[in-house]
């Protein structure tokens, strides 16, 4: 079963989950996601996967959040939220592993093993 992470070298929790990863044996496909953005169909697949709605996704207290003026009570559709996370990568929590068909945001990077 292919296992992805969506991963930020410089952010301590990607690397910890990545190494609770490779403890399982498990060598999972690395996505740097600054790099790589995710398009809106991969976005709404991890969305689904991890039972979740777009804006529990939104790093609101990144510098790009303020800049763009967006609050956790701002009333914009499942479809909107992901156009902003598509647009402005840097706003998607991290990491996310997705496991065959579920997805889980490991904070803390222990929640990587309920997937495993």
């Amino acid at each position: 079963m292919s296992t992805k992470i969506y991963y930020n070298p410089r952010c301590s929790k990607c690397r910890q989950t990545l190494t609770l990863i490779r403890k399982r044996g498990i060598e999972p496909t690395i996505i740097a996601y600054l790099e790589t953005p995710p398009s809106k169909r991969a976005l709404g697949d991890i969305i689904r996967k991890l039972g979740s709605d777009p804006i529990e996704l939104i790093r609101f207290k990144e510098p790009a959040a303020k800049k763009l003026g967006l609050g956790r009570k701002d009333e914009r559709s499942k479809a909107e939220w992901i156009e902003v996370l598509t647009k402005n990568p840097e706003l998607l929590e991290r990491p996310i592993v997705v496991r065959g068909d579920r997805a889980v945001l490991c904070r803390p990077p222990e929640n990587v093993l309920a997937i495993l």
